[in-house]
């Protein structure tokens, strides 16, 4: 698909480029994201016991320290795959294409923002624990609340997906309960500290098929896309 002349530079990329750009930088982040939050993450924090948390980090601080710079490398990941994502989807519709990079892109600047917690509480981190848990705390909630904009970014990917023409459909639907499962599960969170479900772990599949579909169509081509509306 040839690229309008007038268009911005940033989008004069083949949807094949784009496509593999953003499936290389998703696989990425579902190999260091977990290595940080459901690796490093559980087995040092444990938020009922401060004193245990800091004994753990302070015994492990080069662990955490490499945790803490992969989510980054991770929120900077978002931003390119927002892109790559946008310029794939463009065809579909240009302005909702560029609502779902919008909301992935400021959701990379909450998470951010909640990384910086981490930073503080290395800083702050004593015997007691009870200063650096307040910031580990403070990240969990930020990035738990960050994750409902993830879950309606993933909302409209679906949307765009199932109506493009050229995205199966059932990706899209994949993609729409992966959306619906982050928002439930960050709006569960914010009302209900008993919450404890974790409706988005079972159906990330959708992501996971997103990474794929977008190697292979990068690899393929996309010969039969139409044209931006």
């Amino acid at each position: 698909m040839n690229t309008n002349e007038n268009a911005p530079r940033f989008t004069k990329v083949s949807l094949r480029t784009a496509a593999i750009i953003a499936g290389m930088g998703l696989l990425l982040m579902a190999i260091l994201s977990p290595i940080a939050l459901l690796n490093t993450f559980p087995s040092l924090v444990k938020f009922d016991d401060a004193a245990l948390t800091a004994q753990n980090i302070l015994n492990s601080m080069g662990a955490f320290r490499t945790a803490v710079l992969l989510l980054f490398v991770v929120a900077l990941l978002d931003v390119v795959v927002a892109w790559g994502l946008y310029i794939v989807l463009m065809p579909a519709n240009k302005n909702l294409s560029a609502l779902a990079a919008w909301l992935r892109v400021i959701y990379a600047g909450i998470f951010i923002f909640a990384i910086s917690k981490l930073f503080v509480a290395m800083q702050v981190i004593t015997a007691d624990g009870v200063q650096a848990m307040s910031f580990l705390k403070a990240f969990q909630n930020i990035f738990d609340k960050g994750l409902i904009l993830f879950g309606f970014h993933l909302l409209v990917l679906g949307y765009l997906a199932f109506k493009s023409g050229y995205v199966p459909k059932w990706l899209g639907t994949f993609l729409v309960l992966a959306g619906l499962g982050y928002i439930v599960d960050g709006f569960g969170k914010m009302f209900s500290p008993a919450y404890n479900l974790s409706i988005s772990q079972f159906i990330f599949i959708g992501e996971v098929l997103l990474i794929f579909w977008l190697l292979w169509r990068g690899f393929k081509g996309f010969e039969n896309s139409p044209p931006s509306k």
